[in-house]
């Protein structure tokens, strides 16, 4: 299999879902996954994002790192969009939603309205992570460290003992496909049936490359399969068929 050229826009699809998403089974659930990054429970009508880390730009420019304070407003766009493709009824923000504590205060008043349309539009979740250990009230919806829904743990961290149906961020997965001497890397979603790790879902995120050990600690390596986010849908691969670095 031409990997590379599959990530890059080539034939092979990932499932057969409707509307671009894939289909994925984490722990006897059939869950969909979205190209833009976002799982979508179906059954529940509830949309999962990880680690948007709003206001990362501004986060790092106060330390003396310029970086296009434009981040937010393009998070948000990505999210407006799914929103409206898919009109959820309930959004789960599954951790690391802000880059630090202080990230919601240093919204603009055109991104905090945004986010207010899409917060006030429907049930809203935002499960804390690491870097947001505590959501401001003022921003709307409801606070937890974790929530089961339809059958899955969604948690922002892995845990460090195995939970069946589990499904976090924190990791942000990327893997590096490479085939007839080129390579791409993508983000993409992880899982080996058991524990669905999401990509995140901001725009300076970055990821970290599946073959990392971190992983190891989450995902059985020889049952793992990466859904690579393309431009347009997504992409199987099992790890195995991917070279590591």
């Amino acid at each position: 299999m031409n990997v590379a050229a599959a990530a890059m826009g080539g034939t092979e699809r990932s499932g057969g879902a409707p509307a671009g998403l894939a289909s994925a089974r984490v722990g006897g659930v059939i869950v969909e996954l979205h190209p833009s990054g976002a799982l979508w429970l179906s059954a529940t009508r509830t949309l999962v994002v990880a680690d948007l880390h709003f206001e990362k730009a501004s986060s790092f420019a106060r330390f003396g790192q310029l970086l296009p304070p434009y981040d937010t407003a393009i998070t948000l766009s990505r999210l407006e969009a799914v929103v409206a493709a898919l009109a959820p009824d309930r959004v789960v923000a599954l951790g690391d939603s802000f880059h630090d504590r202080g990230g919601a205060a240093r919204l603009s008043a055109a991104d905090l309205s945004r986010l207010s349309a899409l917060v006030g539009g429907r049930e809203w979740l935002w499960v804390t992570g690491n870097h947001d250990p505590e959501i401001s009230d003022h921003l709307g919806g409801a606070r937890a460290a974790d929530v089961e829904i339809g059958g899955l743990v969604l948690r922002h961290e892995p845990s460090a003992t195995f939970v069946e149906g589990e499904v976090c961020g924190h990791l942000h997965p990327a893997l590096t496909v490479v085939g007839r001497g080129r390579g791409v890397r993508r983000r993409c979603f992880a899982t080996d049936g058991h524990r669905l790790v999401l990509p995140a879902f901001g725009s300076l995120a970055g990821g970290l490359d599946l073959f990392d050990q971190a992983f190891a600690r989450v995902l059985s390596r020889a049952r793992t399969v990466a859904h690579l986010i393309g431009s347009e849908r997504l992409y199987r691969i099992p790890l195995t068929a991917a070279r590591g670095r």
